[in-house]
């Protein structure tokens, strides 16, 4: 099974070099996206910190047998 990492390829024909003190367009780009796109890409970043496989991940099944009180 792939993985949303596996998905995702670079872009190696883009390419462009800032300076620090460089005002970002980042802001503009995330306020321009769709709240879709920015769940997807939060998402993402997600599973490449914590490893996360939504197929394998599930709650645990817990079963407790409670006597009956007979009164």
């Amino acid at each position: 099974m792939s993985t949303a990492i596996e998905s995702y390829k670079m872009d190696k024909s883009s390419f462009s070099v800032a300076g620090l003190t460089d005002e970002s367009d980042e802001r503009a780009f995330w306020h321009a996206s769709t709240p879709h796109d920015r769940l997807r890409a939060l998402e993402f970043m997600r599973e490449i910190m914590y490893g996360y496989d939504p197929a394998s991940a599930r709650l645990q099944r817990l079963l407790e047998v409670a006597p009956l009180d007979k009164r």
